[in-house]
């Protein structure tokens, strides 16, 4: 039961929003009582807590099974994009903007283990785009890494970047551009101008 108020919850909260779903939707949508819900989640933060870090861990598990099968690095980070991409599609309340806003404790955790699976991630590909030939081997991987972070978690700021003005794919393609152009080879750029050529939307 836990892990269908979990899923219930997601659905609901990525949708509509963590500050308008009330505990008594959920239950409504479920067909069970309120009680049943407390028995699992002593309190609507707990649940937020639960969903956020739920939905963390399925992201997560894609972005790593991306890892262990891509071609190469260039292909590896848009293969995340596109995944993540397919997920945000069915954000439409910017539920990290209401995380921040209304569950600041939260956000803050849920911030740092983003950045340390970002890091993590980020850097074993760059290694692997230096050992290939596709980056440059004199870059910096830890300093490149997190502003590759800081530049991804920028985009979603709406006050600079507003919604009516960039699309969030076109933010997310044109930062990725703008990341690789900074790193790769003569190799990795034929490789770079090659991949966005054929996956032109």
């Amino acid at each position: 039961m836990k892990e269908k108020i979990i899923k219930k919850a997601t659905d609901l909260f990525l949708n509509l929003g963590f500050k308008s779903v009330t505990m008594d939707d959920i239950a409504h949508e479920m067909g069970i009582s309120k009680k049943t819900i407390y028995v699992h989640f002593t309190n609507k933060t707990k649940l937020v807590e639960a969903v956020s870090f739920s939905v963390f861990d399925v992201i997560c598990d894609g972005i790593d099974g991306i890892c262990s099968t891509s071609l190469n690095p260039i292909e590896e980070l848009y293969d995340i994009k596109m995944f993540v991409m397919n997920h945000l599609e069915r954000e439409n309340s910017s539920p990290q903007f209401q995380l921040k806003k209304y569950y600041p404790q939260i956000y803050a955790t849920l911030h740092l283990k983003q950045f340390e699976k970002m890091h993590d991630s980020v850097c074993e590909s760059l290694k692997r785009g230096v050992d290939t030939g596709l980056f440059r081997d004199n870059i910096d991987i830890n300093f490149i890494s997190r502003m590759y972070f800081n530049g991804m978690s920028g985009i979603k700021d709406h006050s600079i970047f507003p919604l009516e003005l960039f699309s969030m794919h076109y933010l997310m393609e044109s930062y990725l551009e703008y990341h690789l152009r900074a790193i790769v080879t003569e190799k990795g750029f034929k490789i770079l101008n090659q991949f966005i050529t054929t996956n032109q939307l």
